[in-house]
């Protein structure tokens, strides 16, 4: 193991965190700076109170969602590192993503990190501050390194008990506000507004399997998170909406039931959607169904349904299928 390094960057906001120890941040809302201010900003993010007393200047970001939504707003130069994409970075930011250094495949160690050192750790799974991960998000703070955890991967008992565009333009704006931004946050999130609506209005209701993964049991889209979330806003009927969750486990009979007019196919590198139209195709149970003989099938890719810009691509790609 290596050992850590001494921190320079972050000593001065650790001082500031303990000086600050006695205040406590409200238990939910916006994160708040002062008028005309670019910091301190206070906010509880995911039951955890955060105190930012300068915007950070050496970030590092950690899954797809995190990564993009920095780059969406154009905080690039902010950056220090990354780690852990499922995907290829959208063509936008493909230029941007090219001048930041990649720490890790996966998750860094916490030496790794360390040696980067980061004044603020942004990820999108509660993961990423486990023991697989960077480790515990209090340890980092106490170091004087700010931490923000997308609220969609809080742990259940601070999770949005149903997770709405709002809640992800929410996401966007306190990170702008971190970051002393704001502007590009609501230039952004205007945008995908607009488009998201657009996208809606041209699109028919239709009955949606949301098809995640699983062969022997499938992996379905629920109420609840980012697939019940794309569903909603695309305006479609998910077809297992009745389910709690992000994602719940039926059964293929169960499906035939209630006989979607779409299928969405869940596409990563661990179990692509190919495989999947083939399995659909060859299942006794579901080759005559109306939306595997005639192909109904959306093919979305797995990094576009955790919580990030990438949701509204998924919005329209589900709306104009079902148009």
């Amino acid at each position: 193991m290596r050992s850590p390094v001494s921190w320079r960057v972050a000593a001065p906001l650790s001082v500031l965190l303990v000086l600050l120890g006695g205040c406590s941040a409200p238990d939910d809302g916006p994160a708040t700076a002062p008028s005309g201010s670019a910091g301190p900003v206070t906010l509880t993010n995911c039951g955890t109170p955060v105190t930012i007393t300068k915007p950070p200047a050496r970030a590092v970001t950690m899954n797809q969602s995190a990564t993009e939504i920095m780059l969406a707003l154009g905080l690039q130069d902010r950056m220090i590192g990354t780690a852990y994409l499922d995907d290829e970075v959208l063509p936008d930011y493909a230029a941007a993503y090219a001048k930041v250094p990649v720490l890790a495949k996966e998750y860094p160690s916490k030496e790794s990190l360390l040696e980067a050192e980061p004044d603020f750790v942004y990820a999108s799974f509660t993961s990423a501050f486990g023991d697989e991960g960077v480790g515990d998000r209090g340890e980092w703070q106490k170091l004087g390194v700010g931490t923000y955890l997308s609220p969609a991967g809080c742990p259940k008992e601070t999770r949005p008990a149903k997770l709405t565009m709002n809640d992800v333009f929410g996401e966007i704006r306190e990170i702008a506000t971190i970051f002393g931004v704001p502007d590009r946050a609501e230039k952004l999130v205007a945008d995908q507004q607009a488009r998201i609506a657009q996208a809606r209005a041209g699109a028919k209701n239709a009955k949606v399997l949301w098809w995640d993964g699983g062969s022997d049991a499938p992996s379905v889209g629920a109420c609840c998170g980012g697939p019940g979330m794309i569903m909603a806003e695309a305006g479609v009927t998910n077809a297992f909406a009745d389910l709690d969750g992000s994602w719940a486990n039926s059964s293929w009979e169960t499906v035939a039931d209630r006989n979607p007019d779409l299928i969405v196919l869940i596409d990563a590198s661990w179990d692509p959607a190919s495989a999947k139209k083939t399995f659909l195709a060859k299942n006794a149970t579901l080759k005559d169904l109306p939306a595997v003989k005639n192909q109904r099938y959306v093919v979305i890719p797995f990094s576009s349904t955790s919580a990030g810009v990438r949701n509204m691509l998924a919005v329209e790609a589900l709306a104009k299928a079902a148009s």
